[in-house]
């Protein structure tokens, strides 16, 4: 099983090293000793906590769809021309860029500061492992 240092939980969660001691010493996340005698919290448990942690942002546009990958956020860039557009939001930690006509960033108002939501159904989804390894 995978296992991760407290420096490595903290970065790969957004927070702080104390933060991650905090959250150990108070039992909200477990925590064990590795072979060296350093604390360690196990992949499975880091990945459940950082599922629990996470609070998306609320849909402020009160529509049901299928698609369950929105992203709520405000657009901090637009580049256009006469027929296209990039739009760049930053929902969260996440920076969503999306390429749409001009006809469609002036029928959707969007401008530096526009809340949006950021709806992404792709087809393939690519899994990579840090140095290759599977």
């Amino acid at each position: 099983m995978t296992h991760f240092r407290i420096a490595e939980a903290a970065r790969l969660l957004g927070v702080s090293d104390d933060t991650v001691r905090r959250w150990t010493d108070g039992g909200s996340l477990p925590v064990s000793t590795d072979a060296s005698g350093r604390k360690v919290i196990a992949g499975a448990d880091l990945a459940a906590f950082a599922r629990a942690q996470a609070h998306a942002t609320p849909d402020p546009s009160g529509v049901g769809r299928s698609a369950r990958n929105r992203f709520v956020g405000l657009v901090t860039s637009i580049s256009s021309d006469k027929v296209m557009s990039q739009v760049e939001m930053q929902c969260g930690p996440h920076r969503v860029v999306s390429l749409m006509s001009t006809e469609a960033v002036e029928e959707l108002g969007l401008e530096v500061g526009s809340l949006a939501v950021s709806i992404v159904k792709a087809s393939q989804i690519i899994v990579e492992t840090p140095g290759g390894m599977a």
